[in-house]
């Protein structure tokens, strides 16, 4: 099933993970062979921090030669559902990864899984528990206190064997019994204290329908899913450290064919966001967001929607790297990475989101002409394109002040500003309606300063501006971070009393060049002085909508210069 990593090709490690799995290769431990899964629960829709753990389960693959599965840990059938399962499966390949024909299920082992915990039960190591939740709970004790023996602890072997097996035959209702390892009640680790190895849930599952009214726990059925799969390295988060005993307990115990090596790392955790599938399932169910691709949410399905690139994310894991701590990563990284990507890679592109009109009296009346404009600086490749220029257009209404402040760069009353990629304006005159609000600019135009020509002269100002006659019609959504405190929760709060009330603006009647009308779903533009946006699903012919994705404001530079400094 596996191909032996090549140790002489293997990379030069880079964090601690990568130093152990060079040095087992160097050993030849795991057979030389190097294997990993990423092993999500398919009860939600995977998030920023999950693509954290399949960068790091796919990319060691790839580095030293190995195999990567994509194994769902599919064990609570009252909480997952097949549409999460399809969304897992799309957010890994939109990063990138690919499990070949390694997709996997807990429940594929759900057999070999109760053939196990019947041996364990004939050899002593698990009984039938009849107590409540509730009583087991209370016997467990506390971090200070060790537990408490079950009553039922010394049932004999043969009444547990029988009670298992009436368990499986679906003869009991739920919570009447569970299966749990006999190993210790006073241990100092609460997960040694005879945890629950099965319940009795009577529950339609996913896959296997109702074959089964029973069900392994996680902690039970993740160790022998990586060791029937041949895993070399169970890469897994932090909160699993203290699992580590349990995990190599049962392997001990069960002795299947292979025997995994867990190794934890820091999850990762971002500032002014939640990463708790059970608290974002809040939010989708409460409908305080759109859904899970709400692009303000942080699963990678909202992220991909609001514009991010596979690439920007990849980039940011491998920024972030490896640690053996938690710590929480400033999520102006997050944006700064994904803005030097769409500025490498994005075409450029003028709107006015809150337009104001501006007549050019001393233009012609019905001519029309093209300026040059480029596609991209940071690509030569990208070429150029041509923008109608007309006597009327749109400009941005922040980019006029009847009374500006000094170094106020932008148009004025008796003011001169450079039009991006075409000429010099003088403010004229303003237009105003019965109620004092401007309505419209009269300006004059210099035929000679059209930008790059020969004669071209310089003003201090330059400003976007869209062709009023040829402009399209847009909605643009202005997404800012969905929670205002970097720590949404905190002190115990429900998250949502932190949520931003401004985390999302909608405008109307926005003014895009025309090439942008048809841009298709997904499309990525950075629209000159404004930040960098992208294609909704939600547009339809005629009707573009855009999702700000980042501003062009770098908060995480400024932040990263001033640490430099001090």
């Amino acid at each position: 099933m596996d191909h032996p990593a090549d140790a002489a090709a293997a990379p030069a490690a880079t964090d601690f993970i990568r130093e152990i799995i060079a040095e087992d290769l160097r050993t030849g431990k795991h057979g030389g062979r190097v294997h990993t899964r990423f092993p999500p629960e398919p009860n939600g829709y995977l998030h920023i921090g999950h693509a954290k753990s399949i960068c790091l389960n796919f990319g060691v693959a790839a580095e030293f030669g190995g195999l990567c599965n994509l194994r769902y840990d599919d064990t609570n059938p009252t909480k997952e559902d097949v549409e999460y399962v399809e969304s897992i499966e799309e957010d890994v390949r939109w990063l990138g990864f690919d499990w070949g024909d390694r997709k996997f299920y807990a429940s594929d082992y759900f057999e070999q899984l109760y053939q196990y915990a019947e041996q364990l039960v004939r050899d002593g190591k698990a009984y039938v528990d009849s107590l409540t939740a509730d009583e087991i709970r209370a016997h467990r004790g506390t971090l200070t206190e060790p537990g408490r023996n079950s009553p039922y602890r010394n049932r004999p072997g043969e009444d547990n064997l029988d009670l298992f097996r009436r368990m499986r035959a679906g003869e009991f209702p739920d919570g009447t019994h569970v299966l749990r390892a006999k190993i210790d009640m006073t241990s100092p680790n609460i997960n040694m204290r005879d945890p629950t190895l099965y319940r009795i849930r009577h529950a339609t599952h996913h896959r296997t329908g109702d074959a089964w009214c029973i069900y392994p726990t996680y902690d039970y059925a993740h160790p022998i899913s990586d060791a029937v799969e041949g895993i070399t390295h169970s890469l897994c988060t932090l909160e699993f450290e203290d699992h580590r005993p349990l995990y190599d307990w049962v392997i001990e115990h069960t002795r299947p064919p292979y025997r995994p090596q867990q190794i934890e790392f820091a999850r990762l955790n971002l500032n002014y966001t939640v990463m708790s599938k059970r608290k974002l399932l809040q939010l989708v169910e409460q409908r305080l967001v759109g859904g899970w691709d709400d692009p303000r949410m942080p699963t990678l399905a909202g992220i991909r929607r609001r514009g991010f690139t596979p690439e920007a994310i990849r980039d940011f894991c491998a920024r972030i790297g490896m640690a053996k701590k938690e710590n929480v990563v400033d999520v102006a990284l997050l944006e700064h990475t994904v803005r030097e990507d769409l500025n490498r890679r994005t075409r450029r592109a003028l709107a006015v989101l809150r337009p104001l009109k501006v007549v050019i009296e001393n233009y012609p009346e019905g001519r029309d002409e093209h300026v040059g404009a480029i596609n991209n600086p940071e690509d030569a490749a990208a070429g150029t394109r041509q923008l109608p220029f007309s006597r009327e257009l749109f400009i941005e209404r922040d980019d006029f002040m009847e009374q500006p402040p000094k170094k106020f760069f932008r148009l004025a009353p008796g003011a001169e500003v450079r039009l991006r990629y075409a000429y010099i304006i003088r403010c004229e005159r303003v237009v105003k309606d019965a109620f004092g609000a401007v309505t419209e600019l009269r300006c004059t135009y210099d035929p000679e300063s059209l930008s790059g020509a020969t004669a071209d002269r310089r003003v201090k100002g330059t400003i976007h501006w869209v062709s009023a006659p040829h402009a399209r019609d847009a909605e643009v959504r202005l997404y800012d971070r969905l929670f205002q405190s970097p720590d949404p929760g905190e002190g115990g709060r429900d998250p949502v009393t932190d949520l931003n009330p401004r985390s999302l603006e909608r405008l109307t009647g926005c003014k895009i060049e025309p090439g942008l009308a048809e841009a298709a779903a997904g499309a990525r533009f950075q629209f000159e002085r404004l930040g960098y946006f992208c294609v909704d699903p939600d547009s339809r012919p005629g009707a573009r909508v855009f999702n700000r994705t980042v501003t062009l404001k770098d908060t995480w530079a400024r932040i990263a210069s001033k640490q430099v400094q001090t």
